[in-house]
């Protein structure tokens, strides 16, 4: 018996990873008020709901069934209205416009102001012609679009604010389909459920033929889960909603709160080895390195994060890349991974251009396109909202500068990978695996420079590589004949042998035999020679050199990588906490004495060597850090309150001293204020201040 078509719940939800529960706020179309359209009474629950979880700091879900927004007119003046044919008598030959009567316009347009009309004469009668249609029923027309403005202005800050997730159970239609995409995260019903932005039936008047013969062809998951709208297409509403419950376990219970941690006794092993392993020159699904496999004697060789833990999004579009969720050590983390195996990019025909085809495009490996770097940029910003630290598995050769992805905005789209970076607060790891590289534009928006208070590069020892080319690309540029043979003729005996011989000829016969001699050894050295120069660039690509170089923390090991990061992982947490109540203590008056991330994190370093015993090699040994933080707890915590105390009396040493009218003013705010704030405090308290401050001050 809804009077409204919105409904929107506060809910406590007990889970594996929250047993004392935890609440989100879940918004839903009523579709059986008004076939669920979006009137402003609507839009104003929506947005009050959205508010209500951004206060909160709470995710919020949104149940999409809909009609879009409402299409209503005026049916007391729909029953009333007349029309001025051109010939009474001849209808057919057309009108020029709707009236009512006098007595009809004093009541509908005098008295109720549900139109405007003008006088006008038919039939030698004064009547009033209709110029505006106002109506006394409530959402008509285009005020719904207003409020349909403002839900969707509200989306989008929420995308930004807290963890938003849309589940689409039936069709949604026009702001519909815009609140799924400015919600960014979709669940979407394999059946029934198309986000569309006009129904097919009106697209076919639209062109005058009967094209399109359900909603599904327009905005199903055929269109939606390959295009990246759509993150997970599933069966029926309950598998909609166990993968929405799923999806929170990754996700804490309040933005910027703790992360769901789960344990993963007799499931997984943290200090286990990693047992996929690569090798050299063989395209393998980069999802084992993830998951681990069984191999074809049913045994099983372990992935990096913990068994069964990994959850894939996004997988129907742009697979050059992989992206999802997924467990170290029961700590949920971001992941993303160079798809190294070709593609297939498929855009389907549209049934309204009988000229075309479906078109299927071959996407090589190792290389970033438009769609996938979009992909990229996306699941980092929806990593970023959801708190979720993030680890990258990189193996890219470049970007694709082909002219069809030019003209498809490939740089705009790599462009975006560093602006999400730039706005990530949680650990990312960048990780070379076994027989990987990252190379050229790649290697740029993927370097720990872009935000370096969050970001960390690593390398697999021995065989990973990284440079501006591919070793056989640096040869053929910087290795050329030239000097392929001006290195033979260092190294090589016989050249050398010969080189003196040529030296010691006078005849011009002899010397040219010599010379033919020279060249005959040349070309038969340069094949192994070329070896040689590729292999010579190749050495400039090590993880020793990169290392060497600083732009990796370190080469880790393959086999060793898990244990390696989940500690990793869980000390960087702890620091980014710590981390975080520094800053927050140099927020308080006008802020004007600001530290960076960076610095906050050396001034944690320093307060660590002051420790007996502690060193700067120490620093790099996470389980030392960590258990110093341990340890240290209570003295990092009276260290934040001095610097606390330090940053306030600063605050207040600068207002009062900076001269003129700042110093006036400020001076008596600061009485003021603590005046104001000692009438709401009992009178020992207000006694103890005073005696603190005759103390301070010697009154």
């Amino acid at each position: 018996k809804n009077d409204v078509g919105m409904i929107a719940w506060l809910m406590t939800l007990k889970t594996v990873e929250c047993p004392t529960g935890r609440q989100i706020v879940l918004i839903a179309n009523d579709i059986t008020f008004k076939a669920g359209s979006f009137g402003t009474r609507e839009d104003v629950v929506f947005k009050l709901a959205s508010e209500f979880s951004r206060k909160k700091r709470i995710p919020r879900l949104y149940m999409a069934a809909n009609s879009g927004a409402r299409i209503g007119l005026a049916e007391g003046i729909k029953k009333t209205f007349k029309v001025a044919f051109k010939d009474p008598s001849n209808p057919e030959s057309g009108f020029d416009f709707l009236y009512v009567n006098k007595s009809e316009y004093e009541k509908l347009g005098v008295a109720k102001k549900e139109l405007i009309a003008t006088p006008a004469f038919v039939g030698g009668k004064e009547v009033f012609k209709i110029t505006d249609i106002i109506g006394s029923e409530p959402d008509l027309g285009v005020e719904n679009l207003k409020g349909s403005g403002l839900i969707a202005g509200e989306t989008s800050s929420a995308y930004d604010d807290i963890f938003t997730l849309t589940l689409v159970l039936g069709r949604t239609v026009g702001i519909g389909a815009y609140l799924v995409r400015l919600g960014q995260r979709t669940i979407q019903k394999n059946t029934s459920s198309p986000i569309i932005l006009t129904g097919y039936q009106a697209l076919n008047k639209l062109m005058g033929v009967d094209v399109y013969s359900t909603n599904d062809q327009l905005g199903g998951p055929a269109i939606m889960y390959s295009n990246g709208i759509s993150h997970l297409a599933e069966n029926d509403h309950l598998s909609a909603v166990a993968s929405a419950i799923h999806w929170l376990s990754y996700v804490p219970s309040v933005r910027g709160g703790l992360l769901p941690i789960t344990d993963i006794t007799g499931i997984d092993d943290i200090e286990r080895p990693i047992g996929f392993v690569p090798k050299s020159g063989i395209p393998y699904d980069p999802r084992y390195l993830l998951t681990g496999h069984e191999d074809h004697d049913g045994q099983w060789h372990g992935g990096f994060f913990d068994k069964g833990s990994f959850t894939e999004t996004l997988a129907g579009w742009a697979k050059s890349v992989v992206v999802g969720r997924a467990r170290l050590g029961g700590i949920p983390m971001g992941v993303i991974a160079t798809e190294n195996r070709t593609a297939e990019a498929i855009k389907p025909a549209d049934p309204a251009d009988l000229s075309a085809s479906e078109a299927v495009k071959q996407e090589a490996g190792c290389v970033w396109f438009p769609n996938s770097a979009y992909k990229t940029a996306q699941a980092i910003n929806d990593f970023r909202t959801e708190d979720l630290p993030l680890i990258i598995f990189a193996n890219w050769r470049g970007f694709s500068g082909g002219q069809r992805d030019m003209f498809d905005e490939v740089l705009k789209y790599g462009a975006l990978i560093v602006d999400a970076f730039v706005k990530f607060k949680q650990p990312v790891f960048v990780y070379i695996p076994p027989h990987a590289e990252i190379r050229g534009g790649a290697w740029v928006v993927l370097d720990a420079s872009i935000n370096e208070s969050v970001m960390e590069m690593y390398a697999s020892a021995d065989n990973a590589r990284g440079g501006v080319l591919e070793a056989n690309g640096a040869a053929s540029v910087k290795y050329r004949t030239k000097d392929m043979l001006a290195t033979m003729h260092r190294l090589d005996e016989k050249l050398k042998s010969l080189d003196a011989e040529l030296q010691g000829r006078v005849c011009d016969i002899e010397r040219q035999e010599v010379r033919d001699a020279i060249k005959e050894r040349e070309q038969a050295l340069l094949p192994v020679y070329e070896q040689i120069s590729v292999q010579f660039c190749e050495l400039h690509d090590t993880p020793g050199r990169m290392k060497a170089v600083g732009v990796i923390e370190r080469a880790v090991e393959w086999e060793t990588a898990r244990s390696y990061f989940y500690w990793r992982l869980r000390r960087k947490l702890a620091e980014f906490d710590l981390r975080k109540k520094v800053l927050e203590t140099y927020q308080v008056g006008r802020g004007d004495t600001v530290i960076s991330a960076v610095e906050a994190s050396r001034l944690i370093k320093s307060w660590f060597l002051e420790t007996p015993g502690a060193t700067d090699a120490l620093w790099g040994d996470d389980k030392a850090v960590l258990s110093w933080m341990a340890q240290q707890n209570e003295q990092l915590e009276m260290k934040i309150m001095k610097l606390n105390k330090e940053n306030v009396v600063q605050e207040v040493f600068d207002v009062m001293t900076s001269g003129g009218a700042t110093a006036t003013i400020g001076t008596a705010g600061i009485v003021e204020g603590i005046s104001q704030a000692l009438l709401t405090l009992s009178a020992e308290e207000r006694a103890n201040i005073k005696e603190m401050i005759k103390s301070t001050l010697q009154l």
